[in-house]
């Protein structure tokens, strides 16, 4: 017999040193905590408050000796193993109306260990195990962005980390009918193996996980939005489009690129200073030599109807007139051995490289002192979009175990950085009355995109590989709750916008970021120059690419500004509902067995079909039609059946995309 007690919406159970926690937590949801000796009384996962108002849970005790939690939907079931010997509590999650396993535990090893595992680090921390069953046939979406090109990510062991291009948000969408999230911010592993599925972390104070079943994949994506937070509206000015560079070397290139579109009557929302405008990282204030009447600036381009997006780091170089003071109040990252700086950059002022450190946005005192800072020197001069860029943090080494933060050691909760990052500029904003903008983050955990943060997928490199890639990362991020992403049109890295061959790559990007929830043009352009302050690279505007290029251009500028109400219509469905905006095919058509497979292929809402060209050289694409429509390909006019491939043209000019028959979306 297991000894247990029943609390509120769930029970307890103890069994030798563990304490198992199991707990409704919102809509066909429950969440499980398991520690030794006692569940910890705060955590700095992204389940902030259990949800109330549901029907309450049920728990009964069956005649055999087993537990069982009804959740609405869900059911979770708790039994004694024998094993051979070592007898351990084991759970079984089942869909409640047939009995049917969603998801199981699994033992690492016939004896001993059982499928949750602690081992202890004499720290108060332990390296945790949690082992499940695997199932033939299951499919594996979300997990964050990453740039390994599938979709499917059963069979692969993905790192829970952040680092550049790699976002890691625990959370999963499986094609048996449920949902998961690793409710643990500790550097770890996630291993999708054919024979088990075990989530690692390094080290963690306890084991926390939450799982939810749901009809459909939307179902279970609006319970998860429900218990982690709801992006807010979309801002109807950010679905436009955004023109950026690395890098504008002052106020006079940035208005004299923001009049060339007024003049060429090309649409423009945003412009974009990046990084090195500052004095020197950490002081969070244009220089004054390259902005030197920033009022003016902000003054014209408010009359352009263009907003200004800056660049912030959360860098703080030792030459910051800042870095005493954060330093003498304990609002810096800290490290467990050496001296406390985490990168080394060529700033302002600097000779060459030399190393800067982060500050704590786990501290509530730091982060507080950031937007004091950047409200004096931004906010207060109009600047109302921010750019939250290297936020993983970009270490140098990338070693987060040996960082210390006000909310615990790096290996524990290092993952949680970009979401407290986003966090000070949410909270900064709000207070000053501002409604919801767009934080556009290098990274992001789960439950960013509460702040109004947006991804983009970071340095990539400009290959029509790198291309192909996006669109996986694009679509698996969506289903990780973030429905605000972007990519750097033409990649990062490189490109010569004088070479015919990158112009064709360029021509595709860009059709490509037209059907993208943010549009956005960005790069570091050929010739780049030396990496440091005050590099610029070489031209990156629509007119850079030649006549035909910018023909193109326009014309995807034009189709975007047409679609822009049918955009703001789904961004208020991922608002509501917590259904991404960039949408894999089963998303829509679950019933489409086809629709699961389909990786190269995306919606933009419930009826935009795109079909992005990832290739040179093409003229006609294989278009898959999901099943359950008849679709409109909207440059030829031509109607289809859906639940069949087509082969239709893809001329340099444009990307097949498909109107769901009967659905008015502006083209």
């Amino acid at each position: 017999m297991m000894e247990y007690v029943v609390i509120a919406d769930g029970l307890e159970i103890r069994h030798a040193h563990e304490v198992l926690r199991i707990e409704q937590w919102g809509r066909d949801s429950v969440r499980v905590r398991a520690a030794q000796h006692a569940i910890p009384a705060a955590d700095v996962g992204a389940l902030e408050e259990r949800p109330t108002g549901l029907p309450a849970a049920a728990v009964s005790e069956t005649d055999d000796g087993r537990l069982r939690l009804v959740a609405g939907g869900l059911t979770v079931e708790a039994r004694i193993d024998a094993g051979d010997g070592k007898p351990t509590v084991m759970l079984s999650f089942l869909r409640t109306a047939d009995g049917s396993e969603l998801l199981a535990e699994q033992r690492e090893h016939f004896w001993w260990p059982g499928a949750r595992v602690f081992y202890g680090q004499r720290s108060g921390l332990f390296e945790i195990h949690q082992q499940f069953k695997a199932y033939e046939g299951e499919r594996i979406y979300g997990l964050g962005q990453h740039q390994h090109g599938r979709l499917d990510h059963k069979g692969l062991v993905i790192d829970l980390v952040q680092r550049n291009t790699e976002v890691s948000i625990p959370f999963y969408l499986s094609n048996r009918g449920y949902g998961f999230l690793w409710n643990n911010p500790a550097v770890g592993r996630v291993e999708l193996a054919d024979g088990s599925t075990r989530w690692v972390a390094d080290a963690a104070p306890a084991l926390d996980y939450w799982l939810t079943a749901g009809a459909t994949p939307s179902d279970i994506m609006s319970n998860y939005a429900d218990a982690v937070g709801h992006a807010p509206q979309l801002p109807e000015w950010a679905s436009g489009f955004w023109q950026c560079k690395l890098r504008y070397l002052g106020q006079e290139e940035i208005l004299d690129v923001a009049r060339e579109y007024k003049r060429l009557g090309l649409p423009l929302s945003v412009i974009v200073t990046d990084f090195f405008h500052w004095t020197a990282m950490g002081d969070f204030a244009f220089d004054p030599q390259e902005y030197p009447d920033p009022a003016a600036m902000m003054a014209e381009l408010d009359e352009l109807g263009v907003r200004l997006m800056v660049s912030i780091w959360p860098t703080i170089s030792p030459l910051s007139s800042n870095y005493d003071e954060m330093a003498s109040k304990g609002l810096l990252v800290g490290t467990d051995q050496g001296i406390e700086f985490h990168q080394s950059i060529h700033d302002k002022k600097m000779p060459r490289d030399l190393p800067v450190a982060f500050y704590d946005p786990t501290n509530p005192r730091a982060r507080e002192y950031v937007w004091q800072a950047v409200k004096k020197n931004y906010y207060d001069l109009g600047v109302t979009v921010w750019w939250l860029d290297a936020c993983e943090p970009e270490l140098n080494p990338g070693h987060p175990k040996n960082l210390s933060f006000y909310s615990g050691p790096g290996s524990a909760v290092a993952n949680t950085y970009p979401r407290d990052n986003a966090k000070a500029f949410y909270d900064g904003m709000t207070a000053a009355g501002e409604p919801p903008t767009v934080l556009l983050c290098r990274s992001a955990w789960a439950g960013q995109a509460k702040y109004g943060a947006a991804v983009w997928s970071g340095d990539i490199p400009p290959t029509w590989e790198s291309l192909a890639r996006q669109i996986r990362a694009g679509l698996s991020i969506g289903m990780s709750g973030i429905p605000w992403w972007t990519t750097d049109i033409g990649g990062f890295h490189g490109g010569d916008p004088s070479d015919e061959a990158y112009r064709e790559l360029y021509a595709r990007w860009f059709a490509f970021g037209a059907y993208c929830p943010l549009f956005r043009l960005h790069g570091h352009r050929d010739p780049r120059g030396e990496l440091g302050s005050p590099m610029s690279g070489g031209p990156n505007e629509v007119w850079s690419y030649g006549e035909r290029c910018l023909e193109i251009s326009r014309e995807h500028m034009d189709l975007r500004e047409r679609l822009r109400p049918y955009i703001s219509r789904v961004m208020h469905e991922a608002a509501e509902l917590g259904t991404p905006a960039m949408r894999a095919l089963f998303l829509e058509f679950p019933e489409d067995e086809r629709a699961w497979e389909v990786e190269d292929e995306f919606l933009l809402g419930p009826d935009l079909l795109v079909v992005p060209v990832t290739a040179p050289g093409v003229m006609y694409q294989d278009a898959y039609l999901p099943a359950g429509a008849r679709w409109v390909e909207i440059h030829t006019g031509e109607t289809y059946d859906g639940g069949q491939t087509v082969t239709v043209p893809a001329p340099y000019e444009y990307i097949p995309a498909f109107r769901r028959e009967g659905a008015e979306i502006g083209v």
